[in-house]
C-alpha cells in the first residue's frame, strides 16, 4: 500500500444484527496497520444510519475504504458520496442503483439471487 492509499476502513454491519459481527474483520485490519471503525447503526431509518455513517467517515483520519454487508450495502450507496470515500466495498450487500430501494430488490432480485 503506498503512502497516499486510504488507510481508514468504515465497517457497516446489516439489518437485525449489530456491528460486532465485524469484530474478526476490525482485529486483521488493526493488525494490519488500519484505523478501523465499527458503525453501530441505530436502525431508526436510512436516513439516521446514514448520518451515523457519514459522522463515521468524518471522524476517520484521511481517506476511507467503506465497507457494507447486506442492508448496510445500501447504507454504503448513500454515504459513499462522501468525497472522502475512497471506495466502497460491497459484500454480500444490496447494491441499489440509483432509483432503487431495498423493498424494490427484495421483490425482484436479480436473476441468480438466492
Amino acid at each position: 500500500m503506498s503512502n497516499t492509499a486510504a488507510k481508514s476502513v468504515v465497517l457497516v454491519h446489516g439489518g437485525f444484527v449489530d456491528g460486532s459481527g465485524w469484530d474478526g474483520v476490525y482485529q486483521i485490519l488493526k493488525k494490519d496497520g488500519y484505523d478501523v471503525t465499527i458503525v453501530q447503526n441505530p436502525t431508526t431509518s436510512l436516513a439516521d444510519d446514514v448520518a451515523v455513517t457519514k459522522r463515521a467517515i468524518a471522524a476517520a483520519p484521511g481517506k476511507v475504504i467503506l465497507v457494507g454487508h447486506s442492508y448496510g450495502g445500501v447504507v454504503v450507496s448513500e454515504a459513499g458520496t462522501d468525497p472522502k470515500v475512497a471506495a466502497v466495498v460491497y459484500i454480500a450487500a444490496f447494491a441499489p442503483d440509483a432509483d432503487e430501494s431495498v423493498s424494490s430488490l427484495i421483490a425482484n432480485p436479480p436473476p441468480g439471487a438466492p
